[in-house]
C-alpha cells in the first residue's frame, strides 16, 4: 500500500507516519511506500524499509498536487494547513493554502479519476467550523457558522470533499479535530497554543503564559488519539458514514481552570505555580467564540475513541514525550 501524507513535517503528520510504521500496515494491507509532502523536508519514519519519497513543496502550486497524484497513492492524508492565528493575520496566505491548495489537490484527483483512480482521502478539518452562539454540547446536526477565516476555509473544504465524494472522484472523510493538547515541541502560531503551553512547560519546570480567564471552556484530544482518528478513518467502511462526510470527533470538554487542576493532581502545586497570567483581550475574544464541547454521537458509534478526562491527556503526554516520568526539577 502506498500512503501519502501532506503536512508530513508537522507534529501530527510525523506521529501518524511513526504509528503507521510501527503497525506495519493500514487495515489488512502492508505499507510499502510513503510519499511525504510539506513546505519543509519531512524525515523518513525510522525503521521503515520500503520506498520513501519526501518533497518540500507548496500545496498552493497546482503542479505539486498533480505530481503527487501521478504516483497514485492509495490513501492520502491531507493535514497541511495555515493554523488559526496565522490564517486570521494573513488573509491571502490562509485562503491560498487552506482553500486553493485543497481545491488543487481534489481537482488533481478528479482528473486522474478518469483512468479509474479512486483513493481514500482523509481531510483534517476543525471544530473551528462552528461559531457562537453555541450550546454547551454541540450535536451532529448543528449548523456550521465559522467566525474565523480558518474555520471558513475548513468548512469550504468539507463541502468540497463531500461533493467530490458524491461524484465518485474519490472516497473522502473530513475529520473535525478537537484542539490537540498537549502538543510537544515549540509553540506554533495557533491561537489555541496556550492550551498546550500552560501544561507542557510546567511539566518540565518552565514558566508558561496564560492569556485568558480560567472560565474559558474548550474541546480537547491528545496527539495519540488524533492519530488514532486518522487511521480509523482511513480503514472505516464509509458506506456507514453516508453522504454527510464530515464527523466531529470525541474528546474532553474542560475549562482552563479544570486543566490547571488536572495539572495539579498529576504534577503538584510547584508545576501550577509556573503559570503566569498575562491577559490578552484579542485571544480572549477569539477563543470565547470557540466550541465548548460536542456530543460526537456519530463518530463514537462508528468506533472513534478518545480520552475521557484531562488527567488522561496529561498522562499520555508524559508517557509519549517525557519518557513516562516527570523531570527531576520537582
Amino acid at each position: 500500500m502506498h500512503i501519502a501524507i501532506i503536512g508530513a513535517a508537522g507534529m501530527v503528520g510525523r506521529k501518524l507516519a511513526e504509528k503507521l510504521v510501527a503497525d506495519g500496515r493500514l487495515g489488512d494491507q502492508q505499507i510499502t511506500r510513503f510519499s511525504l509532502l510539506d513546505v519543509i523536508p519531512a524525515q523518513a519514519p525510522a525503521g521503515f524499509t520500503g520506498q520513501v519519497d519526501s518533497r518540500a513543496a507548496d500545496l498552493s502550486d497546482p503542479e505539486v498536487s498533480k505530481a503527487l497524484v501521478e504516483a497514485r497513492p492509495d490513501v492520502i492524508f491531507h493535514l497541511a494547513a495555515i493554523v488559526s492565528g496565522e490564517a486570521e493575520a494573513d488573509f491571502d496566505k490562509g485562503y491560498r493554502i487552506n482553500l486553493d491548495g485543497t481545491r488543487y489537490l481534489f481537482d488533481a484527483i478528479r482528473l486522474a479519476s478518469a483512468d479509474g483512480y479512486k483513493p481514500r482521502v482523509i481531510f483534517t478539518s476543525s471544530i473551528a467550523t462552528f461559531g457562537a452562539p453555541l450550546p454547551d454540547r454541540i450535536s451532529d446536526d448543528f449548523h456550521t457558522t465559522p467566525l474565523t477565516s480558518y474555520g471558513t476555509q475548513k468548512a469550504i473544504g468539507e463541502l468540497l470533499l463531500s461533493d467530490y465524494s458524491r461524484r465518485g472522484f474519490f472516497d473522502g472523510l473530513a475529520i473535525r479535530l478537537p484542539t490537540v493538547c498537549i502538543r510537544p515541541g515549540k509553540p506554533n502560531l495557533a491561537a489555541s497554543g496556550f492550551f498546550s503551553s500552560i501544561l507542557r512547560e510546567p511539566l518540565v519546570g518552565k514558566e508558561a503564559v496564560l492569556p485568558v480567564t480560567d472560565g474559558v471552556r474548550h474541546w480537547h484530544v491528545s496527539p495519540r488519539s488524533a492519530v488514532g482518528f486518522l487511521i480509523h478513518g482511513a480503514t472505516l467502511d464509509l458506506e456507514k458514514v453516508g453522504p454527510r462526510r464530515a464527523l466531529s470527533m470525541p474528546g474532553v470538554s474542560a475549562t482552563v481552570g479544570e486543566q490547571i487542576e488536572a495539572l495539579r493532581r498529576v504534577a503538584g502545586d510547584a508545576a501550577v505555580a509556573l503559570i503566569k497570567r498575562v491577559p490578552d483581550e484579542g485571544i480572549q475574544r477569539m477563543v470565547g467564540n470557540w466550541a465548548p464541547g460536542f456530543n460526537a454521537e456519530r463518530a463514537t458509534a462508528l468506533g472513534f475513541k478518545a480520552e475521557q478526562t484531562f488527567d488522561e491527556i496529561i498522562r499520555v503526554h508524559i508517557e509519549d514525550e517525557l519518557g513516562g516520568t516527570l523531570s527531576a526539577w520537582q
